[in-house]
């Protein structure tokens, strides 16, 4: 048992990647999503283990093929990782186990092998940039994920889907272009791509051409693979045409790894230096992030097709995320890191939601769910709850990350940022309103509403969880203090 622990951090990543090809191989539906199911079950136990391994350890180090670092490719867990990889791998779970009905009606049958073996591969590559200690293999991982996220929203039905796909290809191909000329760029600068390593060295190079020019690289690479405006225009298309699925996986995960990019390089590594301090990194994010704040929740409102809308609104929840990392304060980081687990579980339950309502309807329409309290009861009521999650009302998991947002932007000051804050929240109100009144003040106007047990199994668990921990908020909180006091004592 000893043994099998030791190895986890490899097995996390590794038993994904075997898996992967087998679903194909298989080239049968069910066989192919029970394997993919195994695979992600067995990925979630390992995160539950690492987890709570790291709250005894605080840092595990697992050297591949005992080649030390940092010579050697090293994976490296501590509390922000170990957190992230939980999320990641639940949601895994999650989408694949509600995919079994899903699938059929988003995808050609003759795809779904094909399906499961991109998705085991999308999968390998965000655990694999979250444990990671190699800055050139964050780049690996990434593109594995990358390249994986492209099929599996190309394989929709819907013509858009591979509009979708290959708008995220040429965005995802800069955005990695960017990634991997700056590591160049550090490695050049510094002589090391360990990221443990590469922070100590970083502290005593001042003045640096390469290494500014680095930051800047990773900058603007990262704001592409995790949507943060103006780049996030492959965001909305992605996830409005891509089977269901993938939807629900990727709005709850994807951009989720990409910014804890900003955290590992802005906090851990560049945060001893001065250089961030010097280039201002932190007003730009804060800039960006309101803006994507405006941005997102507008466009929201003014959507027809339930699934943009909630695209949209995905971009300006990733502003508030990012609005806590660019406000440099304790409560603000507190706020951003259960942000991405509050966003995470009520946006994936929401997408979930929706694709039990496609899968029934066949209509993403946002007149669609007109009276769905007279036909769904149990639907329109769980929905009720994921969007009183988004607005942040009391009693939900959206709320307390949104206070400690706003704890955080007093400390900062700023009156700008507050009220920005405030009107788009109105505006959040405003399209959460325009469904609920559809769902609950409008009559029916379609009736066919045969729904498996198996998607409403699905969405009543994400549902449960967000009323969970938003009654009983200390696991996230607890964890969310405990990584923000590191990264700020950096």
């Amino acid at each position: 048992m000893s043994f099998f622990i030791s190895q986890i951090p490899a097995l996390i990543v590794s038993v994904p990647l075997f898996c992967a090809p087998f679903c194909i191989i298989s080239n049968h539906k069910f066989l192919s999503w029970f394997i993919a199911l195994i695979a992600t079950f067995f990925s979630f136990i390992c995160s539950i283990f690492l987890f709570l391994n790291i709250q005894e350890n605080m840092v595990i180090s697992y050297a591949m093929g005992q080649w030390l670092a940092p010579w050697g490719i090293e994976f490296r867990i501590d509390k922000l990782n170990s957190f992230l990889i939980l999320i990641v791998s639940f949601f895994a779970l999650y989408a694949c186990f509600f995919g079994l009905k899903s699938l059929k009606n988003d995808i050609q049958e003759s795809k779904i092998s094909l399906f499961w073996t991109s998705y085991l591969l999308c999968i390998t590559g965000l655990l694999g940039v979250l444990i990671t200690g190699d800055a050139f293999n964050i780049f690996v991982f990434l593109e594995i994920s990358s390249l994986a996220t492209y099929i599996i929203i190309g394989l929709g039905r819907d013509k858009k889907a591979l509009y979708a796909s290959f708008q995220y290809l040429i965005l995802g191909t800069m955005g990695a272009t960017f990634i991997v000329i700056a590591i160049g760029l550090l490695y050049v600068s510094t002589g090391t791509l360990n990221l443990f390593d590469l922070s100590f060295r970083v502290k005593n190079i001042v003045d640096n051409p390469a290494l500014i020019t680095a930051i800047a690289f990773l900058f603007v690479g990262i704001s592409l693979k995790a949507a943060i405006f103006p780049l996030h225009t492959w965001l909305p298309n992605a996830y409005s045409y891509s089977p269901n699925v993938t939807t629900i996986f990727l709005s709850a995960t994807a951009t989720k790894v990409a910014i804890y990019l900003f955290f590992r390089f802005g906090y851990d590594i560049f945060g001893p230096s001065d250089i961030i301090s010097t280039l201002s990194i932190g007003k730009i994010i804060i800039f960006l992030s309101l803006l994507a704040i405006l941005f997102g929740s507008i466009a929201a409102y003014k959507q027809s097709n339930i699934k943009k809308m909630f695209a949209y609104s995905s971009v300006a929840q990733i502003g508030f995320i990012t609005l806590g990392i660019g406000l440099m304060n304790s409560s603000a980081l507190t706020g951003s890191i259960s942000y991405m687990f509050a966003h995470a579980l009520t946006k994936g339950t929401i997408f979930a939601l929706i694709a039990t309502l496609i899968f029934s309807l066949k209509d993403i329409d946002i007149k669609s769910i007109s009276g769905l309290v007279k036909t769904q009861p149990l639907i329109a009521f769980l929905f009720l709850i994921t969007l009183l999650s988004l607005i942040g009302f009391p009693g939900t998991v959206g709320f307390i990350s949104k206070w400690y947002l706003i704890l955080g932007a007093l400390q900062y000051k700023s009156i700008l940022v507050i009220v920005i804050v405030a009107v788009s929240s109105l505006f959040t109100i405003a399209y959460v309103w325009k469904i609920s009144k559809l769902i609950f003040l409008s009559e029916p106007t379609k009736q066919n509403l045969d729904i498996p047990i198996i998607m409403k199994f699905s969405c009543v668990l994400g549902s449960i969880l967000v009323i969970y921990f938003g009654i009983f908020p200390g696991f996230l909180i607890n964890n969310a203090n405990e990584i923000s006091s590191i990264l700020m004592s950096r």
